[in-house]
């Protein structure tokens, strides 16, 4: 399914070093920040506390935040937990102030607001559980880095592998670069985003390379030079590349604006990885590609020429 067709190749391969410039250049002030900022962690990782709250009616969770925010707690999370009734609310951990007493706190507060409002479970998350989960989600994280790079090696040549595989890695130290800079909250929910973006950003590229290698094998496009293959390639795709991450783009635009704080940092992850998810396909891992020279043969094997002695008859 195409919208429209562009006819005539878009030179992309021509600004790529340029391209290829600013991308180094803000991978590093990603990686700059992370190591000298460093991600702000929600309780999930550093440890705090989990409240269970019920009301007697639908529970407005703008409210409850309001007066949780109001006692000093930041980066806090409420949302609804099971039934509409029923308030999950995640406090971080204090210095000085145990589980009992923040819980004490908040409910007071949401009492002055609500006298029905119910205390179901009082939780206190150690740091010996936020170790363990970060544990986890960069081991989930390394992973899926591993299953990429042993997909690509199977499906592609590779230095396709290479390139697409550099171009996913730049996406996500670029969304972990945005957090640490601006200091949003990482949660797991932004993990699984990164995880996503992985995943979304993997499938533009093997699109891209795989009419790369259409282009290659096809006789007409015999003549043309590796970049200018490249450039048909991109530009072959454009049409498909604006309807799939046009309408994705429109889901997690739609969760960013009516999502609430819940869903919020998990919509700016996917934004911002869809956006550099298209570039990064075009001007890092077709760049790359490239780069390190790759060419007709190493898509189609060279056909042995047939040997006049055989079955010839002494």
């Amino acid at each position: 399914m195409e919208f429209f067709r562009i006819k005539k190749d878009i030179p992309f391969m021509r600004h790529a070093l340029i391209f290829n410039i600013i991308s180094a250049l803000t991978f590093v002030l990603a990686v700059f920040f992370l190591f000298t900022k460093g991600l702000h962690l929600s309780i999930e990782f550093t440890g705090g506390t989990v409240m269970e709250v019920a009301y007697s009616k639908p529970a407005n969770l703008d409210n409850v935040r309001k007066a949780v925010e109001g006692l000093g707690f930041t980066d806090t999370q409420v949302q609804s937990f099971g039934t509409a009734q029923d308030v999950m609310i995640r406090l971080p951990a204090q210095r000085g102030v145990n589980a009992t007493q923040q819980s004490e706190q908040v409910l007071n507060a949401l009492k002055s607001d609500d006298p029905d409002v119910r205390l179901q479970r009082v939780e206190f998350v150690g740091p010996q559980v936020g170790d363990e989960l970060a544990h986890d989600g960069l081991m989930a994280l390394a992973m899926v880095v591993i299953g990429i790079v042993i997909y690509l090696a199977f499906r592609f040549e590779w230095k396709f592998a290479v390139a697409a595989v550099i171009a996913n890695l730049h996406d996500v130290v670029i969304i972990l670069g945005f957090f640490a800079f601006f200091q949003w909250e990482f949660s797991l929910t932004v993990l699984a985003a990164v995880l996503a973006v992985l995943g979304y950003s993997v499938n533009e590229s093997v699109v891209v390379f795989d009419r790369v290698r259409e282009a290659f094998r096809d006789r007409r496009f015999g003549k043309l030079s590796p970049p200018e293959v490249l450039n048909h390639a991109i530009t072959s795709t454009i049409s498909r590349t604006i309807i799939t991450h046009g309408s994705t783009e429109m889901m997690v635009l739609s969760m960013l604006i009516f999502g609430g704080p819940t869903l919020h940092y998990f919509a700016v992850a996917l934004t911002i990885g869809i956006l550099f998810g298209i570039y990064s396909s075009v001007f890092v891992a077709a760049a790359i590609a490239m780069w390190l020279g790759v060419k007709r043969e190493d898509l189609i094997k060279p056909v042995k020429p047939k040997d006049d002695t055989d079955g010839a008859v002494v």
